[in-house]
């Protein structure tokens, strides 16, 4: 699913995550070759229903999408307090070889990235966020295509 079906489904939780990933540093998860977890700092791209990172050909993280695409992404909060809330996804990334779709994350991209660097799509199979209030319990929302909850 892409990130236009979250936009879809939630449009709350899209935007929320819009907010903690687009042009910011999150960490990246992958599945190494010996099946133990990588994690990578990236700046996903949000735009036009897709969400994007690109990254140097060279990089162990593309390497481990392009054999077992399965991923996991946080963005992390902002202080000890859990200042901004939590954002995580989960899903596959694809290598995106198309010039359509490169022109259009190089539109969306809050930095210019290099002719080298390899683009990646992330499909979002789940999406959950945390928010922290000093006055009550953490409020938590999931998604999974056609499943919405949220935690109060």
């Amino acid at each position: 699913m892409s990130w236009q079906t979250l936009e879809q489904e939630n449009m709350e939780l899209a935007e929320f995550g819009r907010a903690r990933l687009a042009g910011r540093p999150a960490y990246l998860a992958t599945v190494r070759r010996d099946g133990s977890p990588r994690v990578h700092p990236v700046t996903p791209i949000i735009g036009g229903g897709h969400l994007f990172i690109f990254m140097e050909p060279t990089s162990p993280k593309g390497h481990d999408l392009q054999r077992d695409g399965r991923y996991a992404m946080h963005a992390s909060v902002e202080d000890t307090g859990g200042g901004g809330g939590e954002f995580l996804i989960t899903g596959r990334g694809a290598l995106i070889e198309d010039a359509e779709l490169r022109a259009e994350a190089i539109q969306y991209a809050s930095y210019s990235p290099a002719d080298r660097y390899s683009l990646f799509e992330l499909t979002i199979e789940t999406a959950f966020s945390t928010t922290y209030d000093q006055d009550g319990p953490p409020v938590r929302q999931r998604w999974r295509q056609g499943q919405n909850q949220t935690d109060k």
